[in-house]
């Protein structure tokens, strides 16, 4: 089995490269941290293998969300706190998996990568 783990990033936001680099950074690791240490170790072994994925805005975000849930994926979802590129606190992306690959495109399939 292949496992991957997919960041959604949330494209309304126009985030310079190296904020959108930070925030697919904070989702990928609080997805990790959340995750079995089974599907963890697989994950590793095969090489760690990220996407990050364009979604729409933040109701397209949480749409993918609630489907990865429903799938029972781990997720986790991140929010800014406003200190630096943002003025408020900002929803900015989430990461889903690692899981099976399969599993994931069935969530996220049809997304664009970034």
């Amino acid at each position: 089995m292949s496992y991957k783990q997919v960041i959604l990033v949330r494209d309304d936001l126009k985030m310079p490269k190296g904020k959108l680099a930070v925030q697919v950074a904070h989702a990928s690791v609080e997805a990790v941290l959340g995750c079995s240490s089974e599907k963890v170790n697989s994950w590793r072994r095969e090489g760690m293998k990220k996407v990050v994925l364009r979604v729409v805005d933040e109701e397209d975000l949480r749409y993918y969300l609630k489907k990865a849930r429903a799938h029972k994926i781990k997720t986790a979802i991140i929010t800014d706190a406003g200190k630096t590129f943002f003025n408020t606190s900002t929803t900015t992306c989430c990461a889903i998996g690692p899981d099976a690959e399969d599993k994931i495109d069935t969530v996220t399939g049809e997304l664009k990568m970034i």
